[in-house]
């Protein structure tokens, strides 16, 4: 387990996880996903509406936990990794800003070119 900001592991490039976190994010955003949750909750509601078996109804309950902390995993990272982009691409903003008023190089625009689009990178 590591303490690091998401987007600080492994350099600016994604990692494995990173990946999987953005599919993760881009699958649980879709319709296919949300009919899968609206079955889920609809299935532990006939389990304990039938009255079935305890075995049955802590298995179902246990789907959905497993389900909401993969998500909160899953989705933090996603989160976390776009808000450093932000930051980023503000702090390059800031910095044209800057330059332009004291009229120096144009060092900070080609910064500020660099975090364009840093958010499908990070």
């Amino acid at each position: 387990m590591t303490i690091q900001h998401p987007a600080k592991r492994g350099g600016y490039k994604r990692g494995r996880f990173e990946r999987m976190a953005e599919t993760a994010s881009n699958v649980t955003g879709s319709p296919a996903f949300y009919c899968f949750c609206v079955l889920l909750i609809v299935t532990f509601v006939v389990v304990h509406l039938l009255h079935v078996p305890v075995t049955w109804l802590i298995f179902v309950g246990d789907m959905m936990a497993a389900v909401s902390l993969l998500l909160l995993a899953l989705l933090k990272n996603t989160e976390r990794r776009a808000e450093h982009a932000l930051q980023r691409k503000l702090d390059a903003i800031a910095a044209v800003v800057l330059e332009q008023h004291d009229g120096g190089s144009h060092k900070a625009h080609e910064s500020l070119r660099e975090a364009i689009r840093m958010d499908e990178n990070v």
